[in-house]
């Protein structure tokens, strides 16, 4: 838990638990900040999953919540929610909470292979039980299949540079670590951003496409409503505008409801509207960025369910 703090802390929880009795899923359980806000809030009839791709993170909530019957850790991605669920006998739940951020210790420690700023194994699997590694990836890819990675999730102009670099350096030399990586990108970077390090991007781009976050991301969007009970919230904190973006749209089209052609004789209180977006937008305040600078970019967004 040391060095992680929890963005968004109190906000999601106001919005997420309007039921002491119910249950609720933490989708992404992290370190645990959200996770113990939610029990806290809870009668003792209350409930709680929590899922993690992270092995580390499902240990540190067994060992943490050892003594916590109203907890249940599952191993495995939040996409698989309804199955999870479904085996356990829970639901229809009265809130889901969606964190998408990369939790503190698997930043700083270096051998997770997340941040240019610590050099370790090029790695970037939040499951490292299984799945390609970012070094195996980019070690065998084509070079215009690393550069649609960099652009699509990084929204990096400079992607094919960088892409072509990476495939003649590994002629000479397999990469293996952060460093190798984060020297190729410096070297095909030709500008600078004030405040924002060249390699920034790209690893962001790789870790969302080596995780699937996006796929990912949609699935479990897609199962959410069935397994709301009616009134239940869906609470969902993104740190970048790629995931804002489908947040955005799953919610406007929910709350919009079907779309019909404008000249059939419905009235618009006839419309099916399977969720109501409720408040605006959340962003952390100056005092959360300022004890928080990994919080800067969060945005939160609220549904609750109406059918």
């Amino acid at each position: 838990m040391a060095g992680h703090q929890t963005v968004l802390k109190q906000e999601a929880i106001d919005a997420l638990v309007t039921n002491p009795h119910g249950v609720f899923v933490d989708c992404t359980y992290g370190r645990g900040g959200h996770t113990q806000m939610i029990l806290e809030r809870l009668a003792a009839d209350g409930k709680v999953l929590a899922i993690d791709k992270d092995l580390t993170a499902v240990d540190d909530a067994a060992e943490r919540f050892a003594n916590e019957p109203r907890l249940e850790i599952v191993h495995g991605s939040f996409s698989q929610i309804a199955e999870m669920l479904a085996e356990r006998g829970l639901g229809p739940v009265d809130g889901v909470l969606i964190d998408l951020g990369v939790s503190s210790p698997q930043l700083d420690e270096g051998e997770r292979g997340f941040s240019f700023s610590h050099d370790g194994p090029l790695d970037m699997r939040m499951d490292q039980s299984q799945g390609q590694t970012a070094a195996e990836w980019l070690n065998s890819a084509k070079a215009s299949d690393i550069a649609y990675v960099i652009r699509r999730f990084g929204e990096e102009k400079f992607a094919r540079r960088i892409a072509m670099r990476i495939v003649d350096a590994r002629e000479e030399k397999l990469l293996e670590t952060t460093g190798d990586l984060v020297k190729i990108i410096e070297a095909a970077v030709p500008s600078r951003e004030q405040k924002k390090h060249p390699a920034t991007r790209t690893f962001q781009a790789i870790r969302i496409f080596i995780n699937e976050e996006l796929h990912d991301l949609e699935l479990c969007l897609d199962a959410i409503l069935p397994v709301l009970v009616k009134g239940g919230r869906l609470v969902v904190i993104s740190f970048h505008s790629l995931e804002d973006r489908i947040v955005k749209r799953f919610l406007r089209n929910q709350a919009r409801g079907e779309q019909l052609p404008s000249r059939l004789p419905v009235r618009d209180a006839d419309i099916i509207r399977h969720l109501k977006i409720i408040g605006k937008p959340v962003k952390p305040g100056d005092e959360e960025v300022s004890n928080n600078r990994r919080s800067r970019s969060s945005i939160m967004r609220i549904g609750e369910k109406l059918t």
